[in-house]
């Protein structure tokens, strides 16, 4: 492989030919070794604007105004992140520490958070939410969901989201994330505030309602009053569903036809059943089971059953304080059963599906021009050389955003 040169930096402007792609990764089965994954060797893509006109061998690649050779690296579609909690303030690593020294995760830390989050101001918020995102890009992440759920008022819940909408389009309004402490006594009570002035000041900032369904958080009748109230304002629902314990989150969000069920971790065949005849994507976490020593989601399960897998980063200051797709990667493949082009599958086109995208997530003519090439000849090597920085250079909308080799500010 040889080392882009900072001469050959690729404008913004008419066609582009990514040459020289030892392997490309297009999630298309109709292309190349006919997988899922659609892998063609040797290959090319050809960007005009902001989409994906062309893909196929390098020899057969059309002309073009720009180009730029990968010089034998692996590429595949921009990582799609679709669960992430990245408005926050404050870390909890007194709370880690205590729990790698035997002390168990619940639900009830994250009122640590929230206190911390209350007390910041927006530019803090702010510029933690553009820290985190520009790190998840560094690693090859071209779309971001993230979510509110740390301020718990309707001020705080709201300004969360206008935050968040700074930086993605992918918002996702958390107001049943927990029951705040001057609500204890009476959930009720909150739970006829996130379903109306909360849901009200929010909606219009957001795309996605989620609950937290579990012991410790909201029960079933809660979630499905949740649910119901922000698809009535035309938000579409996630779910937290069976992370910490077995539950009805899972068998709600297919009711509720969600876009997806996330953590999935203690599943009955019925619960899995009920995934792989909806179209409720299962998205996996790796992330939390590894920072909380919790048990491992069973991928191998979901995908036998014919359910439609996503990974995600999960990235938050509690449970699971990463914004590596790479490192969730290697996870699944090494604790949760899944093959490397599974894997990347899930962590691509899995979370376009997460997220309803159609746009995003492969690599075939019509799709957003977002590339990430590795520094390895392989997406195998996402698993096979844990904890390697191996993104080299990431396109997002067909614009060259972060190059390992050139200073952010040539680009």
């Amino acid at each position: 492989m040889n080392k882009p040169s900072p001469a050959t930096a690729v404008p913004n402007t008419g066609t582009t030919a990514i040459t020289n792609i030892a392997s490309l990764v297009t999630n298309d089965p109709s292309l190349g070794d006919g997988s899922p994954i659609g892998l063609i060797q040797d290959a090319a893509v050809v960007f005009d604007g902001d989409r994906v006109v062309w893909v196929g061998e390098s020899s057969k690649a059309p002309a073009t105004d720009n180009a730029f050779d990968a010089g034998g690296r692996a590429a595949l579609p921009g990582f799609v992140d679709s669960h992430s909690h990245l408005v926050f303030a404050g870390d909890r690593t007194q709370e880690f520490n205590a729990r790698m020294s035997g002390r168990a995760y619940s639900a009830g830390g994250i009122r640590t958070t929230v206190a911390a989050t209350r007390a910041a101001s927006d530019a803090a918020l702010d510029a933690n939410v553009a820290r985190y995102i520009a790190e998840a890009l560094r690693q090859g992440t071209t779309t971001q969901e993230t979510k509110s759920g740390y301020g718990l008022t309707v001020a705080d819940e709201s300004r969360a989201l206008r935050i968040a909408g700074r930086h993605t389009d992918e918002v996702t309004y958390l107001g049943a994330h927990i029951v705040p402490p001057e609500h204890t006594d009476d959930p009720a009570a909150y739970v006829a505030l996130v379903t109306g002035d909360m849901l009200d000041s929010c909606a219009p900032y957001a795309r996605w309602i989620d609950v937290f369904c579990e012991k410790g958080a909201f029960d079933g009748d809660q979630a499905r009053a949740v649910l119901t109230a922000g698809k009535a304002k035309g938000l579409h629902p996630r779910v937290h569903a069976n992370q910490l314990s077995y539950g009805p989150g899972v068998q709600l969000a297919v009711e509720l036809d969600a876009a997806s069920a996330d953590h999935c971790t203690h599943l009955t065949d019925a619960d899995i059943d009920a995934l792989a005849h909806s179209r409720t994507v299962a998205t996996l976490l790796p992330g939390a089971e590894f920072s909380t020593r919790a048990t491992w989601p069973d991928a191998r399960r979901l995908l036998e059953a014919g359910a439609t897998v996503a990974l995600s980063t999960d990235c938050n200051p509690g449970s699971s304080f990463t914004s590596s797709m790479p490192f969730c990667v290697a996870l699944a493949v090494r604790d949760m059963g899944m093959t490397p082009d599974e894997a990347v599958w899930s962590a691509t086109a899995g979370g376009a599906a997460a997220l309803r995208r159609t746009d995003i997530g492969h690599l075939t003519p019509g799709a957003r021009a977002d590339l990430t090439l590795l520094d390895a000849p392989s997406h195998v090597h996402l698993a096979y050389r844990p904890g390697v920085p191996l993104v080299s250079t990431v396109w997002r909308g067909g614009r060259r955003v972060y190059d390992a080799w050139v200073s952010p500010r040539s680009l």
